[in-house]
């Protein structure tokens, strides 16, 4: 064909492929399925970034802190976000440990 890359010496030309048709085993498939699966890996890596970013800012502190509350101090109240919040920046305020500020 004109203006295609020449084939390795002894190799067969490859047959131009048809989407939603079978592929031999091993093979990618260069029709949707590719395009969906890398969408699928782009939307979990997005996924994992946005967990751990939220946890190492520390937006899920809260929610934790009531769960962990809930399940081993019932019947107590727990703190408001605010005295939560409160609490911990005193803490740090303490023992500053490893904090860049």
């Amino acid at each position: 064909m004109p203006g295609s890359a020449p084939s390795p010496i002894g190799a067969e030309p490859a047959a131009p492929h048809t989407p939603g048709t079978s592929h031999p085993a091993g093979e990618a498939d260069p029709g949707l399925g590719g395009t969906a699966r890398f969408g699928e890996r782009l939307r979990r890596a997005g996924s994992g970034i946005r967990w751990y970013v939220t946890n190492l800012m520390g937006d899920t502190a809260y929610r934790t802190y009531l769960e962990h509350h809930t399940r081993h101090h019932p019947g107590e109240p727990p703190l408001t976000e605010r005295e939560f919040w409160r609490e911990k920046m005193d803490e740090q305020d303490r023992n500053p440990g490893a904090r860049c500020c």
